[in-house]
């Protein structure tokens, strides 16, 4: 008992110091800046936004989350602060339903769609359109949340300056043969006999959720021990990380474990499967720009170079390489992506 206190003493102090080291250093203090931890209702569920920027005026951008059901607000002082997009934008960090702060255990399951997604997308970005009195704004989509970002711009082009799409998924069962069939080559040039034992036991997708968590857990072991030989990328300590976000309670935090696979379990399923955008969206109505890392085989780029090459886009089109990323260029390659998103992005619908 009295360990277990100490245990709980110590996390609690961690905690606290920890989140105020985060504040003390990306603390935004501009005059017209805003830093905005709020809770809106979205398709009747109570979700949460995390809005911060220099200045106000700056054109809004929302940014989608991947998983599903992978924690935001995590990564957005490594977005905002490392890439320096805080000065020229206002951020919006959006934890969809059953995701980080947004996570209930009273959500419910029939909810959990693409198209209730793809819902909760167009209805928030009305909302800071009236906030930000903003005619439109622009939409970050990484891995999954890429999905649910080019079948939102798809249907409610009006509402979109532009779409930049990260780890852009666009056909899920190729996304994952190929991604399996790369685990599966590294195993076995690796020599890991548990890998390939696990790998071959799953079998090659569809994934029901545990295979996938099976697939992805030796992906990213393999991705972690490339990205570090490679480029001297160290793996995060996602513990700390999340210790350290000053939006999250330790409640948020322990709520986060009760179902961390939640997401997963009801929208990696059939339905997701049969989504392919080459067939459902061959043509778009705004600028699209697709950031892809050389090495991401989480969501293959050679399968996002495909689509990109037979896309139509009248109003522009645009496929950029980070040579030293896998699947988080964003966070790999900061300065890179700062360069993309202001000197290309902004400056293109700028103009």
């Amino acid at each position: 008992m009295i360990i277990f206190l100490i245990i709980c003493l110590s996390l609690i102090i961690s905690h606290q110091f920890l989140k105020k080291q985060v504040n003390d250093r990306t603390g935004i203090n501009t005059p017209n800046g805003i830093n905005s931890l709020e809770k809106i209702k979205l398709g009747r569920i109570d979700q949460w936004i995390l809005i911060r920027g220099w200045n106000r005026s700056n054109p809004v951008l929302l940014f989608l989350h991947g998983g599903p059901g992978a924690p935001l607000f995590t990564n957005a002082r490594d977005i905002g602060v490392k890439a320096k997009l805080e000065q020229h934008f206002t951020l919006v960090y959006w934890e969809q339903r059953a995701t980080g702060k947004s996570f209930s255990l009273s959500i419910p399951e029939e909810s959990m769609t693409i198209e209730q997604l793809v819902s909760d997308a167009s209805e928030l970005t009305q909302i800071l359109k009236d906030r930000f009195k903003v005619p439109k704004i622009f939409l970050v989509g990484r891995s999954w949340g890429s999905l649910i970002g080019l079948l939102t711009v798809k249907r409610y082009p009006e509402l979109f300056y532009a779409y930049i799409g990260i780890g852009q998924i666009v056909d899920p069962l190729e996304n994952d043969r190929i991604s399996y069939r790369y685990t599966i080559e590294i195993a076995e040039r690796s020599g890991n006999k548990k890998a390939l034992n696990d790998l071959r036991n799953i079998g090659e997708p569809p994934f029901n959720f545990k295979e996938l968590i099976i697939q992805r857990k030796w992906l990213t072991k393999f991705y972690k021990n490339m990205m570090a030989e490679k480029f001297n990328k160290k793996p995060q300590n996602h513990l700390k990380k999340l210790l350290s976000t000053p939006e999250y309670s330790l409640i948020d935090i322990i709520k986060m474990g009760l179902d961390p696979f939640f997401s997963i379990k009801n929208l990696w399923n059939d339905k997701f499967y049969k989504t392919n955008l080459f067939e459902q969206i061959p043509q778009i109505e705004i600028p699209v720009f697709f950031l892809a890392g050389r090495y991401d085989y989480f969501t293959p780029s050679e399968i996002v170079e495909n689509y990109y090459n037979k896309l139509i886009s009248s109003k522009g089109k645009h496929i950029i390489w980070f040579e030293k990323s896998g699947h988080y260029p964003e966070l790999e390659e900061p300065k890179k992506f700062y360069d993309i998103m202001i000197n290309k992005v902004l400056r293109e619908i700028s103009d």
